[in-house]
């Protein structure tokens, strides 16, 4: 089993103790990737690290957390709150948490949170699978497949393939530049992709990277291979896959 990764936010030391030292016991199923006693310095760890769970051992004045975290382009990972009053079990929920923790904390309230993650993401992924085979179905039997399904937790967005810039892997997501400026966020990994976008237009000129040839203004041969856009990205191709990919432009003059 793949451990979800974790961030914590908390100013609490027994907090941050009691969790570290579930996760060493439970490596398996937990995996911290940071701890923060800040909310900015948390949202930007979410949106650097991308967890699957954030656990909040905080208070908080207003809701200017939340509404950060739903202005990020990403997934919103699961929350789970932990706190010594009852009465925060009323925001937390409100918020959508996935879990409510009551102080003093212990080890079966955080592997029972964990599990409920867990749970909740392998439903919420078979679910987008199964919309975005369907998708693939009708597209193989109705049209020319013009359009790629890019799914995030929450929901699927029907791209049209032309319209894709440069594909870039974060992990375990894939990122999508589109050629309106506009940036989609996919839970699937980038090796996904490589296998559904048309091989007479995309290359993947980098372990992180997947191009449209379409959009490509011109290649920069000096200090190793680099391939430009109309956005005024440059994206370098790995050495290792310079010789395909110059058989690959050739093919297309």
């Amino acid at each position: 089993m793949t451990p979800i990764n974790a961030v914590i936010i908390t100013k609490e030391k027994d907090t941050l103790q009691i969790i570290k030292k579930f996760e060493k016991e439970n490596f398996m199923i937990l995996k911290i990737v940071n701890e923060t006693t800040s909310i900015i310095e948390g949202i930007t760890n979410i949106q650097l690290h991308k967890p699957d769970l954030v656990l909040l051992d905080i208070s908080f004045k207003d809701d200017t957390f939340f509404d950060m975290l739903n202005e990020l382009e990403m997934s919103i990972p699961k929350l789970v709150f932990i706190s010594a009053n009852k009465q925060d079990a009323v925001k937390a929920f409100k918020q959508n948490a996935i879990d409510f923790i009551l102080k003093p904390v212990d080890f079966n309230s955080l592997i029972l949170a964990v599990y409920k993650t867990i749970k909740r993401t392998k439903m919420e992924r078979s679910y987008q699978n199964q919309k975005i085979k369907a998708i693939e179905l009708l597209n193989s039997l109705n049209q020319p497949n013009d359009y790629v399904a890019v799914s995030s937790l929450d929901k699927i967005e029907l791209i049209t393939k032309a319209e894709i810039i440069y594909c870039q892997a974060e992990g375990r997501y894939t990122t999508f530049f589109l050629r309106n400026g506009k940036k989609i966020m996919s839970s699937k990994n980038l090796g996904e992709y490589s296998a559904i976008l048309d091989p007479n237009y995309f290359f993947r000129i980098h372990h992180s990277y997947i191009i449209n040839l379409r959009h490509l203004v011109k290649i920069s041969k000096k200090e190793g291979y680099f391939c430009e856009f109309p956005n005024g990205v440059l994206l370098a191709v790995a050495k290792r896959r310079q010789e395909d990919f110059n058989k690959f432009i050739k093919l297309k003059e």
